[in-house]
């Protein structure tokens, strides 16, 4: 009857196994026990945890990622360039300065403009002709421009063009003199870094000189005189240009003497 009773409570132990629940109380060696522990069913636990393997494998691709696997936003500052400016230092507008292909520029219409006269010495009329620079030209580029060997003659238009331009000039100005003595001007000359081709700083100059037979003038000697000052550190390109541009018979007496 005891060997019965063992074999009975192995079953009991292996069923209780295979069920997953492991009784703590040795086998009965007393006989069959009446009275047996419940078995709790594993079954819900089991399923509860494979849905919350399952619902945690699966991404959501409707929820925000953890703040710290956002990249921050990083918003490109605009590049701002500044337009360079309209006017120089000596207060004269900047032209569109030299070009690698020139073309004819239109002049004032044809009477109106006016000369003036300082004894024998013309001045252009500041409204038709107030002056221009060159934007290649200032203070800090004088040594690579104005004031390098053969700088000006690299700018320069050519004949084709301007003898078009001193045409009209003549006609705005009321010109009836000679072509061959009078020169078709830059009032800011290009060695002091006037503008090449803008039609605000080229007038028909006439010659001031009795006699003259040729373009050669007395402003031609201030021109080379006040690049002199200007090159060598001894006079402001701006003060040089202004001089020029405002009057140039005054600059003449200030620089050259009277």
């Amino acid at each position: 009857m005891r060997k019965m009773s063992f074999v009975v409570g192995t079953l009991s132990l292996v069923v209780v196994a295979a069920c997953g629940t492991v009784s703590s109380e040795p086998p009965s060696t007393s006989g069959v026990s009446t009275t047996k522990a419940p078995i709790r069913s594993n079954t819900t636990t089991t399923s509860a945890r494979l849905t919350s393997t399952t619902t945690g494998s699966q991404p959501n691709e409707n929820r925000s990622p953890p703040a710290s696997q956002v990249s921050p936003t990083t918003t490109a500052a605009t590049p701002t360039t500044s337009p360079p400016p309209a006017y120089g230092q000596s207060g004269l507008k900047y032209g569109p300065g030299p070009e690698v292909k020139y073309s004819v520029q239109q002049q004032p219409s044809p009477g109106s403009c006016h000369y003036t006269y300082e004894g024998t010495d013309p001045l252009p009329d500041l409204n038709c002709t107030p002056g221009a620079l060159n934007p290649q030209v200032t203070q800090g580029t004088i040594g690579s421009t104005i004031c390098e060997s053969g700088y000006t003659a690299s700018i320069r238009p050519p004949e084709s063009i301007t003898e078009h331009e001193k045409q009209a000039s003549a006609s705005a100005y009321g010109y009836t003199g000679s072509f061959s003595t009078a020169e078709y001007d830059h009032l800011v000359p290009l060695e002091l870094g006037g503008d090449p081709n803008d039609a605000a700083n080229l007038w028909i100059e006439p010659n001031d000189k009795t006699g003259a037979n040729s373009f050669a003038n007395s402003k031609d000697k201030l021109e080379n005189r006040l690049k002199s000052l200007v090159c060598s550190g001894q006079l402001a390109l701006a003060t040089a240009q202004e001089a020029i541009a405002s009057n140039w018979v005054s600059a003449y007496e200030t620089y050259m003497g009277s």
